[in-house]
């Protein structure tokens, strides 16, 4: 991504891979083009979307701003301040708090020493409350990027910490490149 006067651009690739996505819909929907783009915009600003970020999308769909403004606040898969190279989410619905979320949320911020909405100092890690990850059936569970971590124990817990941290794992990438 580059910034002119600290306007977001996309490079050339990315907006190529905007254009094919906006043409997937009819002439004059390119608003449902939204979710798609504002993910690849996510991954292209560090994990979240800037006021600045969500200007430039609107104008790439040629939509208001408050438009994308009302989509990235609604749903949680979008962050709207910094977060760390890799953002935790962890289910906390019924079935998984029934199985445990609690205590793996818990554990979570024992071994972080940060409470969800926060990001650790060294910015490694986000944690995240999100509803539903419809892995019921498997709960506890959690979501890093496009990875699901089920039936979870605090020695999972801590054995995927462990591995993230020995990867610097960055789960914020573009899931369209």
């Amino acid at each position: 991504m580059q910034e002119k006067n600290n306007i977001p651009e996309f490079n050339r690739e990315t907006l190529d891979l905007v254009d094919q996505i906006i043409k997937r819909y009819p002439a004059g929907r390119q608003k449902s083009a939204l979710l798609p783009v504002l993910h690849i915009a996510q991954s292209e600003n560090s994990g979240w979307l800037s006021p600045e970020m969500m200007d430039y999308v609107a104008s790439l769909l040629d939509i208001q701003p408050i438009e994308v403004y009302e989509v990235a606040s609604f749903y949680s898969m979008y962050n709207l301040k910094p977060v760390g190279n890799c953002v935790i989410e962890v289910c906390h619905t019924g079935p998984c708090w029934l199985n445990g979320a609690e205590k793996i949320i818990a554990h979570f911020e024992a071994r972080l020493g940060i409470k969800p909405g926060e990001t650790t100092a060294d910015g490694k890690f986000t944690l995240k409350t999100v509803e539903c990850l419809a892995a019921c059936g498997n709960a506890p569970v959690i979501q890093v990027g496009q990875e699901y971590h089920e039936n979870l124990t605090a020695e999972k817990v801590d054995n995927l910490l462990e591995q993230w941290k020995r990867e610097n794992k960055v789960s914020h990438t573009n899931p369209y490149l």
